[in-house]
């Protein structure tokens, strides 16, 4: 194990690294990590000089403030390798400030620039190798912090933890999912945090969608908690409608987290010349569309599965399935989305980042 020193990071490299044993043709999604994650501590009101060191178990006292009270953030983010063997960021400043305004929202400190952009580009210098070229191959970037301070006051902490880790991956989802519209069960309300990326939001998903599993659907599409007569998110991902030629997608609101790939994908239809309507979008409609033909496609958007395909829909114990079409909207956005991410394309709209 060595130890160098930088101006901002100390770095405290593996004495041997883990790579040989992994298996890059068959990744289990956010299961396997690479030798070394970046560490930054937030104490007596300011951060503490940030480390890169191997990746390993941490401890933490029993009465830490994550484990009670649920402060805990998060983003998602991927680098990718091109032919040339460099390094590339999709939009990292969108995820940076997002993560930032889940900070705020959750009463935790917001991360210096430096510490997240500066330390992230270092942690994947160091583990470069584990970056795989080709369309399909990246590595997925988790960025998180929770909460340390000590003592089960309901308060909020005095101390945090700044991490991030690496996980190389292939595509989340395969092939088509099937999916349940909830009736009942809600994602987030008006005035909560489901526009956070917090860890509380995805554990409160956890129970209607094991419900939805257990009746064969893969995830489920979020109502809106007062009426659930609008149609919001589908799972863990933003959800776009093709009625005809028009795409259709929720605002973001309290309740929608904005999402960088609903983002992108927004800006590339619109550049396309592709209709697109941003505005609450009801289940009614979608039955009627179903019946008279004019929904093409359903798809979720974001940043683990990119764009993933829904092959059908269940509302009030009736199944509808969406009929094959060719020239797919869908995927079409996903190749000319992944083909800029891999550098395979042009990058019109500066979103691409060299590390």
């Amino acid at each position: 194990m060595s130890t160098t020193q930088t101006n901002k990071i100390e770095i405290i490299k593996a004495a041997t690294s883990k790579i040989n044993e992994v298996d890059f043709e068959n990744l289990s999604f956010g299961s396997v990590f690479t030798d070394h994650l970046l560490e930054c501590d937030f104490k007596n009101g300011e951060w503490q000089k940030p480390v890169i060191k191997p990746y390993a178990p941490f401890l933490l006292d029993p009465s830490a403030r994550v484990f009670h009270y649920g402060q805990a953030i998060f983003e998602g983010m991927k680098a990718y390798k091109d032919d040339n063997n460099d390094i590339w960021l999709f939009r990292p400043d969108e995820n940076y400030h997002r993560f930032n305004k889940s900070a705020v929202r959750m009463a935790m400190p917001e991360v210096p620039e430096d510490v997240f952009m500066e330390g992230l580009n270092q942690l994947l210098k160091i583990d470069e190798a584990w970056i795989k070229k080709g369309l399909g191959n990246s590595l997925y970037i988790r960025p998180f912090m929770i909460a340390t301070g000590y003592g089960v006051v309901a308060n909020p902490s005095e101390d945090y933890k700044f991490m991030i880790i690496l996980s190389p991956a292939k595509a989340y989802y395969s092939g088509e999912v099937k999916v349940l519209i909830a009736e009942h069960f809600s994602r987030a309300a008006n005035g909560g945090i489901g526009a956070a990326k917090t860890a509380g939001n995805y554990a409160g998903q956890f129970y209607p969608t094991t419900l939805a599993n257990k009746e064969g659907f893969q995830q489920i599409i979020w109502t809106d908690d007062a009426t659930h007569t609008m149609l919001e998110e589908a799972g863990t991902m933003n959800v776009f409608f093709r009625i005809n030629d028009t795409l259709l997608t929720a605002p973001t609101s309290e309740r929608i987290l904005d999402g960088v790939t609903r983002k992108s994908i927004i800006e590339m239809a619109k550049k396309e010349g592709i209709n697109i309507e941003i505005r609450p979008v009801l289940v009614s409609e979608l039955i009627e569309g179903y019946k008279n033909g004019s929904l093409k496609e359903i798809f979720g958007a974001g940043t683990a599965a990119v764009v993933s395909p829904i092959k059908g829909f269940s509302y009030k114990e009736t199944y509808y399935e969406l009929p094959k079409i060719e020239n797919s909207v869908a995927l079409h956005l996903k190749e000319e989305l992944t083909n800029i991410q891999h550098k395979l394309a042009e990058d019109p709209f500066g979103w691409t980042v060299k590390v």
